[in-house]
């Protein structure tokens, strides 16, 4: 993969894009790319904490907070400007069903958010990123400052975004992922430090955070841009997941840091870079084709989960008394309900016991995936 230069992009977007760090001011590298080039963008901007001086600990011990020159700005217009600048060529470098996420801390997150709006991102949705191991308020002055808000928006209200949600599920322990996720904060082996073993930067996100947004909405080959990369975070997980990455960082210890991870990571073999698919996504198998490939024959018996039973017909249609009907149809009427799913209702009677009829639909998918791959 040929390697970015120093400065800003030149070039053609196929040269230049795909797993390189760009070192310098990130607007500008920004405006370098083409219009409608990355699939996601992954921002963790400056907070711009605005911190008064030095903050200790009850033993006088200082903390070591963010107090880099990259997080100060001169008031809240000036950060406002600076934050509509990077968006607005963020959304211009976004395809056309892109996403962007944005994390930030009650300092900035409510005016990341206005920003978003008015420049024409549609907010998909916040997550509250709890964090298990937050920093104590010494002071105890306010609450505990636990958790950060990542907000997650689509370029526009008609995109068609990626949302892996089966996978999410499956993340999960096979329940529905929430919008309040909880994580440690970046500690131990995977700190990156410096030559005097201090960390490298104040707010390197954990990994963990960075795979669950990859993953979530994303695919396999997607090109992700941060323009804030740090020390690689959202790169590490992009490669090790199958993604590519376009980092933008103007520090150069970051950049240093951040190269030399990534010569370490190892991405995922493409068998197991595979996601639980949703279902929506499958091909639509009717019944009848069921009753064409010969698994269940005209005159075999059907019995819901209700224990009503139900003949099936040459047509793939059913009968259920004097009503005929779909496997839907004639499910919902069984059951007495609007709709039913039949494919989940139904079960063919055999001498062994009931079989879902749903492993015969599996079975035609399973024929038509290899055919499609012969």
């Amino acid at each position: 993969m040929r390697r970015q230069p120093k400065g800003q992009l030149k070039g053609s977007i196929t040269e230049v894009v795909r797993d390189v760090i760009v070192e310098g001011d990130c607007i500008a590298s920004l405006k370098a790319l083409p219009d409608a080039c990355v699939d996601l963008v992954f921002a963790d901007p400056p907070y711009n904490m605005q911190l008064g001086g030095e903050l200790t600990r009850p033993d006088q011990s200082v903390v070591d907070g963010v107090d880099d020159h990259w997080d100060k700005f001169d008031d809240f217009a000036s950060y406002d400007a600076f934050t509509r600048a990077w968006l607005t060529e963020a959304r211009r470098v976004l395809k056309p069903n892109g996403a962007i996420w944005v994390i930030g801390s009650y300092h900035n997150v409510f005016r990341l958010g206005a920003a978003l709006q008015d420049l024409g991102f549609w907010i998909l949705n916040d997550i509250v990123w709890r964090k298990t191991n937050p920093m104590p308020n010494f002071k105890g002055t306010r609450f505990t400052n636990a958790h950060e808000t990542l907000i997650w928006a689509g370029r526009s209200k008609e995109s068609k975004y990626t949302f892996n949600y089966d996978a999410l599920k499956m993340l999960n322990d096979e329940l529905q992922m929430r919008s309040d996720w909880t994580l440690p904060l970046c500690t131990g082996g995977e700190r990156l430090k410096d030559a005097q073993g201090r960390k490298l930067h104040s707010t390197q996100k954990p990994e963990a955070l960075l795979h669950r947004v990859v993953l979530a909405t994303t695919k396999p080959g997607d090109l992700i841009l941060d323009p804030f990369f740090g020390t690689g975070t959202t790169g590490a997980a992009a490669k090790r997941l199958g993604r590519h990455y376009l980092g933008l960082e103007r520090d150069g210890d970051y950049v240093k840091g951040a190269r030399a991870r990534l010569k370490k990571v190892k991405p995922a073999s493409v068998e197991d870079l595979e996601v639980t698919k949703s279902k929506k996504e499958e091909p639509r198998v009717p019944f009848g084709q069921v009753i064409e490939a010969g698994l269940i024959h005209p005159g075999a018996w059907l019995i819901g989960q209700n224990g009503k039973r139900a003949r099936v017909r040459a047509d793939g249609s059913l009968v259920l008394g004097e009503a005929t009907g779909s496997i839907h149809r004639i499910g919902a009427m069984a059951c007495d309900a609007p709709s039913c799913n039949g494919w989940t209702f139904w079960s063919l009677e055999t001498k062994t016991g009931p079989t879902s009829i749903d492993l015969f639909r599996r079975d035609i998918r399973r024929q038509m995936a290899m055919s499609a791959g012969a």
